[in-house]
């Protein structure tokens, strides 16, 4: 019987937590290159909405680029893309 009641239960979990990904998770963050040293502010979408998680995202993504992510400013939800537009320019959901 404790069986029958924990499946409805675990079914609402995942359902909660298909909804939460659906919904779209962005982070804000800014890298840089050396020889010369240039920055840039950049917005990427990433899976997970933790500054941790995002970081160890992103880190591959921009190395690749020849870029190395020196922090995750923030994440957020779709709802925060257009504020951070202009600022991202080229690097506006790039990597």
């Amino acid at each position: 019987m404790k069986l029958v009641k924990q499946i409805p239960i675990a079914l609402l979990a995942l359902v909660l937590s298909g909804q939460a990904h659906a919904a779209g998770c962005y982070a804000d963050y800014k890298a840089k290159q050396d020889n010369p040293l240039r920055l840039h502010y950049g917005v990427a979408e990433v899976t997970q909405c933790s500054k941790k998680a995002a970081a160890r995202e992103l880190e591959p993504r921009l190395s690749a680029a020849g870029w190395t992510l020196l922090n995750v400013v923030s994440v957020f939800e779709k709802d925060g893309l257009d504020e951070r537009k202009k600022s991202a320019g080229s690097f506006y959901l790039r990597y």
